[in-house]
């Protein structure tokens, strides 16, 4: 498969930008003529309600506009200004050559989202892509793929599926890999592929921080938490999973959130709010951070139960915890919203910074320039003030991962594109030339001293003392 991908992509990337722009729209449309197969295919395998499979179905497809839309721009050739005279006789330009073969190994929870938000930019700079879904949800990112090859499009696009084997076989046979997961598994890839010299980009996990401070719009800042921590059953990179309330208004928050949170109504039904989790795996994690939270003093005010069958895990509002919980320290990737109570906006930012991961965080005030100052102080790689999840589908915004939550970033603008491809650096005399360089052989006393006098005055000196600079 991987040599059938490298043989199509040599025509490919020799199509050029616009003509591949061509192809990407006409798949983003073959994907919104089939929403409401790929939603009702997403709903089925990964037990999300409607609402939240809708977005990964038709807002995912942003990827593809963009990159479509800004791939001949981003691609183009780039001129270099001299920086001295040694290179002011040359042409300066970088160019961006494709990755032959790009491979993406994508998680269970996003299975359209987070394949789109990486397929759209390696196809739209000219590589071949091969897709490994998890195991646990093969059905949807196969089916998008099928859209492709149903389209017509080049043979540019595969797709495997299974488990860590597969993923391994992947990773030694790509030219770069984009790998979405856990940080156990995120740092195995990067060992390997430092191992082979191969470039990765690694989006780990996450235990993104929320902090209210006492100036906070509490309507919005309620309704923001509950959405952000329970929003696909909390099973989200960049969800709320911890939330540091300073003590003017901690009371007054949790009884909103709770009545947020208490209203929500979880099942398969297409009124409800909550679905089911992927894996009972997952839920075992969530029922065992609820319960060592009770056994430390937490108290559960909403919730904090297992559903009788299936994945459920019923929407959660923990209180009076603290960082010896592993509901407050650990990735839970669950329906659940921890509140800690803190004094002030400095104890607020030191706890948040307490943690291996920093994917990104929120914080709610009405003063944006203190949100500001506190973004400033916030080991995070994005910061979403008075919102969740806004910096996901700004695609001009690069998505990256600090300490133990990656290495690399996605999206970014045209970096998001250029991660795709090699660099090349090319210099091209500006004027005819002589047959011999100054510097070159032969070597004597003569041609010496006056490369010696060229270079010292290239390098700064000399000139600069004749006009006392």
């Amino acid at each position: 498969m991987a040599r059938d991908l490298r043989l199509a992509q040599t025509a490919w990337r020799d199509m050029g930008p616009r003509v591949r722009a061509g192809w990407l729209r006409a798949w983003r449309g073959w994907i919104l003529d089939h929403t409401d197969e790929l939603t009702d295919l997403l709903v089925a395998e990964t037990g999300k309600v409607r609402p939240d499979a809708l977005v990964e179905t038709t807002a995912s497809c942003e990827f593809i506009s963009y990159y479509a839309d800004h791939a001949e721009k981003f691609l183009a050739p780039e001129r270099v200004g001299s920086s001295g005279l040694l290179s002011l006789p040359k042409r300066l330009s970088r160019t961006y050559r494709p990755y032959p073969l790009v491979g993406l190994i994508v998680p269970w929870n996003f299975p359209i989202t987070l394949f789109l938000m990486d397929a759209a930019p390696a196809l739209a700079a000219g590589c071949a892509v091969l897709a490994k879904s998890s195991e646990m949800t093969p059905l949807t990112c196969a089916r998008v793929i099928e859209g492709w090859q149903e389209i017509g499009a080049p043979a540019v696009l595969q797709h495997v599926s299974g488990a860590g084997d597969a993923g391994q076989a992947v990773v030694e046979a790509v030219d770069f890999v984009q790998f979405t997961g856990s940080t156990a598994t995120g740092r195995r890839v990067a060992t390997r592929c430092a191992e082979l010299l191969k470039p990765v980009s690694l989006e780990l996990g996450g235990k993104d921080a929320a902090i209210v401070l006492e100036d906070a719009d509490l309507d919005r800042a309620a309704h923001g938490l509950v959405w952000g921590g329970i929003f696909n059953s909390g099973q989200v990179c960049i969800s709320v999973e911890r939330v540091y309330a300073v003590d003017a208004v901690y009371d007054e928050l949790v009884e909103k959130v709770a009545a947020a949170l208490g209203a929500l109504r979880q099942g398969a039904g297409a009124r409800d709010d909550v679905g089911a989790m992927v894996t009972k795996e997952q839920v075992d994690t969530v029922e065992r951070h609820v319960q060592e939270a009770r056994q430390r003093g937490a108290r559960v005010l909403v919730g904090g139960e297992r559903g009788t069958k299936g994945n459920f895990f019923a929407p959660t509002l923990l209180v009076d915890v603290d960082h010896t919980m592993s509901c407050m320290t650990e990735e839970t990737f669950g329906p659940t919203l921890p509140i800690m109570r803190v004094a002030d906006e400095a104890e607020a930012i030191t706890l948040a910074n307490d943690s291996e991961y920093g994917l990104s965080a929120t914080v709610w005030t009405r003063d944006l320039g203190r949100g500001r100052r506190v973004a400033d102080q916030l080991e995070v790689g994005a910061v979403n003030i008075n919102d969740v999840f806004s910096n996901l589908f700004a695609v001009g915004l690069p998505h990256s991962g600090w300490k133990s939550s990656g290495m690399g970033a996605r999206l970014g603008g045209a970096q998001g594109l250029r991660k795709y491809c090699r660099v090349q650096a090319i210099t091209e005399p500006r004027m005819p030339v002589t047959t011999k360089e100054l510097t070159w052989y032969p070597y004597s006393a003569r041609r010496t001293a006056i490369a010696g006098r060229v270079l010292r005055l290239a390098a700064g000196r000399g000139l600069r003392q004749r006009l006392g600079l």
